[in-house]
């Protein structure tokens, strides 16, 4: 037997995964701010409604950002894979930067009209300063390697 989900539920599912969900309009305003994305980044959810994403976007990449989101929003395709996970850095209410791993959709109405873009993020900073460490440990070993050759 199947259960089917009320809206409700799927709303609890929402509001409280561990993981960032957010929704922004067409212009970029956020609509949707889920208890993962005040964990994450920091803004509480009364903060963060109706602001821009610029508030966890970095200074240096938002010309990069608002490019692409744009762009989206009028062609109603996203660069990257429907399944593939993005990885950028984003900003923190307190002004630190973390890495995040993401994924993107493209949200329409009941008439197929773009309205915005919803996002699931993840906080990914451990295991991407974990894995530069161990790169950098290669690095080093593969030259002390050819230094002894």
């Amino acid at each position: 037997m199947t259960m089917k989900l009320t809206c409700r539920e799927y709303m609890q599912i929402i509001d409280t995964a561990p993981d960032a969900i957010l929704f922004s309009d067409r212009e970029g305003n956020i609509h949707l701010w889920n208890e993962g994305a005040e964990h994450v980044f920091g803004f509480s959810h009364a903060e963060a409604m109706g602001q821009s994403l610029n508030i966890i976007i970095p200074p240096r990449l938002r010309e990069r950002h608002w490019e692409g989101y744009y762009r989206a929003i009028a062609t109603g395709e996203i660069r990257y894979g429907k399944y593939e996970l993005l990885s950028v850095p984003a900003l923190r209410k307190d002004g630190s930067q973390i890495s995040c791993a993401f994924s993107m959709i493209i949200m329409r109405d009941e008439d197929n009209e773009i309205i915005g873009m919803a996002s699931i993020l993840r906080d990914v900073t451990k295991a991407w300063d974990k894995e530069k460490e161990l790169r950098q440990q290669i690095a080093e070993l593969k030259r002390d390697k050819s230094q002894q050759d």
